[in-house]
């Protein structure tokens, strides 16, 4: 798993993530941390109350494994509403632990040794290491810079008759780019072809800025082939709460219940009770959402540009990523990653080196490029970019 995850060093010693390692500098430097993908603000005073109620109501034992009732409905009716998906709540939804024990349940729940997955990098760290933990090996397909789509025929490549699996984050982490639906039909394509789960983080689903976000899932001949994951945290800026959930056909389902039960056994209770509130909150809330966030990516982008740097505009999520290159002979260095470490001493802004989010075999292709969240208040990114401006 640590292999997997990018945690051996190169004499195969154990090591922290990259994310604890740039918190930790920013702390140290008292630079503002736009690595970590946290919000710097509350969740929504109604979902917060809620959870409040849940506590005085009673709700402090085990809930379900597969969730508690009010949660399982109120994701149904959320891609009902929202996608025109149609879930039975009984069998084709389980609450879990976060996206995080979603992915590791979907994934445990199908791969054996000798299986393949076709991962798209640059990818969150966990997919890797699920996937070597599980024995089995990731085939990895480069998303292309600057605009980080892929080859098809990287795609076809990547298939094989032992292609088991192959995942989708989508909008995507790092790059903040959305998949086409071209891309998207290519996947369902190649996984009917070769009898493939298809498994889909959709954690950023509601910051999606140009149209609404259009679920693999809802696309012809994918929902029988689709395990989706989500959770609260993005949404409702409660990362803390580890409350998340899987959704697809019934018999996909069952077996990451039935890993699932061998991890947490159960998401919180109370926090469960909260979230199936928080999910019918009025399109307002959505819309406001978009908003604020469009103008925390405009901050950040328009700081970056101030700064001499020319990042593509994220289509979705909380996250831009920079070509850095430019400001190598500023700092003395000669990759993304040293002159991460000199904005967190010169600039007072931490971000992270995309190429901790690829496989050894990629990292070439991003050592230029840093990601930065904005996922913080607006004066924070202003001073942030302020700094940054300041130093160059």
């Amino acid at each position: 798993m640590a292999a997997g995850g990018g945690l051996l060093d190169p004499a195969g010693r154990l090591r922290s993530t990259v994310f604890e390692e740039m918190t930790a500098l920013a702390r140290r430097s008292g630079s503002v941390n736009l690595g970590q993908g946290f919000p710097d603000f509350d969740p929504p005073r109604e979902m917060v109350d809620a959870a409040a109620a849940a506590l005085h109501a009673g709700h402090h034992q085990y809930a379900p494994i597969v969730g508690v009732p009010a949660l399982r409905e109120s994701v149904a009716v959320h891609q009902r509403t929202h996608y025109g998906l149609e879930l039975d709540p009984e069998s084709e939804v389980a609450v879990c632990a976060g996206a995080t024990e979603a992915m590791a349940a979907a994934l445990l729940s199908l791969l054996q040794p000798g299986d393949e997955v076709v991962l798209f990098e640059p990818r969150y760290d966990l997919y890797g290491a699920l996937v070597q933990f599980a024995g089995a090996t990731a085939v990895p397909v480069p998303l292309l810079p600057p605009a980080f789509v892929p080859d098809p025929d990287d795609v076809h490549a990547a298939f094989s008759p032992r292609t088991r699996a192959v995942v989708l984050n989508d909008p995507h982490n790092p790059t903040g780019t959305v998949a086409s639906r071209e891309f998207k039909e290519l996947l369902v394509e190649l996984a009917a072809e070769h009898d493939a789960v298809i498994v889909t983080d959709d954690v950023y689903e509601h910051l999606r800025y140009d149209g609404p976000h259009e679920p693999l899932a809802a696309l012809p001949g994918a929902a029988e082939r689709t395990l989706s994951v989500s959770s609260a945290g993005k949404t409702f800026s409660a990362t803390g709460w580890r409350v998340g959930w899987i959704s697809g056909p019934p018999e996909l389902v069952r077996g990451a219940v039935a890993v699932k039960t061998y991890l947490s056994h159960s998401a919180a209770a109370p926090l469960q009770h909260a979230v199936a509130a928080a999910l019918a909150f009025p399109s307002e809330f959505y819309a406001r959402l978009l908003e604020d966030y469009r103008e925390r990516r405009d901050v950040l982008v328009s700081g970056l540009r101030a700064a001499g740097l020319t990042p593509p505009e994220p289509q979705g999520t909380f996250f831009a990523v920079a070509d850095v290159s430019d400001h190598y002979p500023l700092a003395g260095v000669d990759n993304a990653t040293d002159l991460g470490r000199h904005w967190a001493e010169n600039a007072g802004v931490v971000g992270i080196p995309v190429s901790a989010f690829v496989s050894p075999e990629n990292q070439g292709l991003y050592s230029d490029w840093l990601r930065l969240a904005f996922c913080k208040r607006t004066d924070v990114l202003r001073g942030a970019m302020a700094g940054l401006a300041a130093s160059v």
